[in-house]
């Protein structure tokens, strides 16, 4: 099985992209992000075309987001259960034995904003909704935008992140605090070096200049971390014409 995540950074953008991506890898399950479409907007023709079935908790403008399957769904959950909040970016389902939670986790824009302690609070909201989702005994997979580079190896230059939103140590501890439930790292599974990012600034040349930061993530709980056998950015999609910010990656579980 191969699962995808990524955030195309608008699908109207990026749909003839993502389509002939979607060709060649040849992903079982894909998780996106920041679709900004609402759902009737969302282009689910051509994906049926190709032998997906999409789910979409979309927004017009902002947020979004999608999972495209070639198997059925069920058991579909858009946003925290029994939450006033009208920001689209938690879509979760189940996909055979798996349970699939796609995020887009917010910005949070600069440290100590108002948008920075919403952040905060939204990450203690995912924490809870995991918690009421399953058991660490289960198959479940948490993978999208969390907005959050965990570690010094996962930033260009830890100095000059230091402090910066991304890499601010109360966003690291909200994200260590997810991992608590018993995730597992699946990039860690395999890759112990740094410079492996999936997000790189549209500005300042960043790309090319090798200034990125590792922001999209997949976490395992433990019997799925024992089947993922591989798991690599696709750098190629953040090159070439109109390329997303962000990076694909994708997860091989045997």
């Amino acid at each position: 099985m191969l699962i995808g995540t990524w955030n195309v950074n608008s699908i109207r953008m990026r749909l003839d992209r993502m389509l002939q991506w979607l060709e060649r890898r040849k992903p079982d399950i894909v998780c996106l992000q920041e679709i900004k479409v609402t759902n009737e907007d969302f282009p689910v023709g051509p994906l049926n075309e190709i032998g997906y079935q999409c789910l979409v908790h979309g927004q017009k403008t902002y947020n979004g987001v999608a999972i495209l399957t070639r198997s059925p769904a069920r058991n579909v959950v858009r946003s925290f259960p029994a939450d006033p909040d009208t920001q689209s970016r938690l879509l979760a389902c189940q996909i055979g034995a798996i349970h699939i939670v796609n995020i887009y986790a917010p910005n949070g824009s600069e440290v100590g904003s108002e948008k920075y302690t919403y952040k905060l609070e939204w990450y203690a909201r995912l924490r809870s909704f995991v918690d009421s989702l399953a058991t660490p005994q289960d198959s479940v997979l948490v993978c999208g935008d969390f907005n959050v580079a965990p570690e010094d190896r996962d930033v260009w230059d830890p100095k000059i992140w230091r402090d910066q939103i991304l890499f601010s140590e109360p966003e690291k501890a909200a994200f260590r605090n997810l991992m608590g439930w018993g995730f597992k790292d699946a990039l860690r599974l395999h890759h112990a070096e740094g410079g492996i990012y999936t997000w790189w600034d549209y500005r300042s040349g960043a790309f090319h200049r090798g200034w990125g930061v590792r922001i999209d993530h997949f976490l395992l709980s433990p019997p799925l971390a024992q089947r993922c056998s591989a798991i690599e950015v696709d750098r190629n999609e953040r090159k070439g014409e109109k390329p997303s910010d962000h990076a694909p990656v994708l997860a091989s579980f045997d």
